[in-house]
């Protein structure tokens, strides 16, 4: 009897890390058959450059490895890295503080050597669309990000205290950019048909701009004078 493996219907995109050559190319060739995209590394240094210089939807991360090992790895990526690509990483150990290691170091998801391929094929597609939803309740532009599920802001990884009408703001902003929003856009957001005034906009502006730029060095916040505001990308020349 001859089984037909079912194609991925939204193709991934993963990176594995694994220095056993069988245990890689099973992976591998099983996921290649479904159709998705697979990259390789057998040592710890170069899948940490691939991990942070490709674009993955997902990681797979053998614990010991050449070079750099797993957790080491892990914790270095998530240190170093802006992107939030989910890892399941791949041991022999099998005890529960071996797997609460692996959680501390940023792992999303666990697997237990020897696996059957079936189960990682589903576990990383779950992974996968976990990590697209929350990319979607996540905007950001440079180092500067706003979680839309709890309206929290934070920049370079420090949080940033915000009012309701500066978050209104700075969410109208990151969604249009790299575009403007105009200041009518703006006041119909925060008041509606009935705006305060053009001080009362100045003003939130000006706490936003105190917040999300005064204690960095390189300002987002721009005014394109008579028309609106943008937030700008760190290779833009300042105003």
């Amino acid at each position: 009897m001859v089984v037909h493996m079912k194609k991925a219907q939204h193709p991934l995109r993963v990176l594995v890390i694994e220095d056993h050559l069988d245990i890689a190319e099973n992976i591998g060739d099983y996921l290649a058959a479904q159709g998705h995209i697979v990259d390789f590394a057998m040592d710890g240094i170069s899948g940490m450059h691939l991990a942070l210089t490709g674009d993955f939807d997902v990681i797979v991360l053998d614990l010991m490895l050449p070079g750099m090992d797993g957790l080491t790895l892990c914790r270095r990526y998530r240190e170093a890295s802006d992107k939030q690509t989910p890892i399941l990483m791949l041991t022999a150990r099998d005890t529960l503080d071996d797997k609460l290691v692996g959680f501390r170091s940023g792992a999303d998801d666990y697997l237990v050597k020897p696996f059957a391929l079936e189960e990682l094929s589903v576990r990383l597609t779950a992974l996968a669309r976990r990590g697209l939803q929350q990319a979607k309740s996540r905007l950001q532009v440079e180092d500067l990000e706003l979680d839309l599920g709890t309206m929290t802001a934070t920049r370079a990884g420090k949080p940033l205290e915000l009012n309701r009408a500066c978050l209104t703001i700075l969410q109208m902003l990151m969604k249009s950019y790299p575009n403007l929003v105009t200041r009518q856009d703006l006041e119909t957001a925060l008041w509606g048909d009935e705006p305060p005034g053009s001080d009362s906009l100045r003003s939130h502006l000006y706490t936003l701009r105190t917040r999300i730029d005064k204690p960095f060095s390189v300002p987002l916040l721009r005014t394109v004078h008579g028309i609106g505001y943008r937030l700008a990308g760190k290779d833009e020349d300042p105003e």
